[in-house]
């Protein structure tokens, strides 16, 4: 790698404007931003310089370790693949997705997460990524063995999130008996009795279990200093309960009141980039767009398409001139980053992370042209 690159006739997209210019890379690091530009370097012929993304909550790495029911792929090559596609969309810190606790027949076993785990730490240890990963533990917590799962993560360095979840029929996201027959009746093919059989067990477990759970991997969490995250709050007592366990980040509230009251409290609202893309939730909740509009929304996420995350700014940004780009690139970079204590990346600034993404937009979908991450070119 080279000790200094600079990258010149570039609009440089800095927390609260965007800057003509040149930024210069020393030793890993941003070592200089300055107007004008400069007689050498590499031209970026006035194509769009923004901070690396980073991606708190991605499913992507399990599609890939099980690409079809009753299938696993080598780990190695299965997060070889994610990470191929993460860093062309400009992602260089990814919080890679591992779920605890099975909330359905199928599920994964014990040791299979702490498998692909060991896998990331493998492949970075060989200079296989190109992106930076950590891992955001999704716990569920009506699982009856979701303490047991954790408890193999329980001193793991690069466990640096954990979302506390259930997904349990008349909870949070699947309050209505129709959305959640969507998801797991009509997809999984189960019949009328099976399907009653299976809710009547969720149920069950959900009382048995969410509550004595959430309260465990809370503070759990909270001794490790590990950032925690709320998933699908739907009412202000969600929102209070969060707040009392010391949430950060409020993923995919299911209503604006909890968006409302989560941001109040200072929590960073998190919704999908596809929601944006398409203009509606995917599982019919309330819009990622209703909630930029009010002022509410602080973070985006790739959730299941990657590239999702870097075409969402640009979306958001033409939907509401006011917002502008440095604002809607901040729910993305700085504000995600922010929100984990990872204080040394996500902003254009001397003395962070040399880690950026060349992005040219004449029209639509963004293209991203260059990736480095930490000053080294990986796409």
């Amino acid at each position: 790698m080279p000790s200094e690159t600079i990258l010149t006739n570039a609009r440089i997209v800095l927390e609260d404007g965007i800057l003509d210019g040149t930024v210069v890379l020393r030793e890993g690091r941003i070592a200089a931003i300055d107007g004008g530009r400069a007689s050498l370097g590499e031209d970026m012929e006035g194509d769009y310089l923004i901070p690396g993304l980073v991606e708190l909550h991605t499913d992507h790495l399990e599609s890939h370790y099980s690409p079809r029911p009753g299938v696993t792929w080598d780990s190695i090559a299965a997060l070889q693949a994610h990470d191929a596609q993460v860093a062309t969309s400009g992602i260089t810190t990814v919080f890679d997705c591992l779920r605890l606790g099975s909330d359905e027949e199928g599920g994964f076993e014990r040791g299979e997460m702490r498998a692909i785990a060991d896998a990331i730490e493998t492949a970075g240890a060989e200079d296989r990524l190109r992106a930076s990963h950590l891992i955001h533990l999704r716990c569920e917590v009506s699982a009856a063995n979701v303490l047991d799962h954790f408890e193999d993560f329980r001193d793991d360095p690069q466990v640096r999130l954990a979302s506390l979840m259930d997904h349990a029929p008349g909870q949070r996201q699947f309050q209505t008996m129709e959305t959640y027959t969507l998801y797991y009746k009509t997809k999984s093919g189960r019949t009328d009795e099976e399907f009653a059989r299976f809710t009547e067990r969720r149920i069950a477990e959900s009382e048995r279990y969410s509550a004595l759970h959430r309260r465990a991997l809370a503070e759990a969490c909270g001794e490790r200093h590990i950032a925690i995250a709320s998933h699908d709050d739907a009412t202000l007592e969600h929102v209070a309960e969060s707040e009392a366990f010391g949430v950060s980040i409020a993923e995919f509230p299911t209503s604006i009141e909890a968006a409302n009251a989560s941001h109040a409290a200072g929590m960073a609202v998190l919704m999908g980039a596809p929601n944006i893309v398409r203009g509606k939730s995917h599982s019919g909740n309330i819009s990622a767009k209703a909630l930029a509009e009010a002022g509410v929304l602080d973070v985006l996420s790739s959730d299941y398409v990657p590239f999702s995350l870097m075409q969402a700014p640009f979306v958001l940004a033409d939907l509401d001139p006011a917002l502008g780009l440095p604002a809607a690139i901040r729910m993305v970079t700085a504000t995600p980053a922010r929100a984990v204590g990872l204080a040394d990346r996500g902003r254009i600034a001397t003395g962070l992370r040399a880690d950026l993404v060349r992005v040219r937009r004449p029209s639509g979908v963004p293209v991203v042209r260059s990736v480095w991450r930490e000053g080294r070119r990986v796409a």
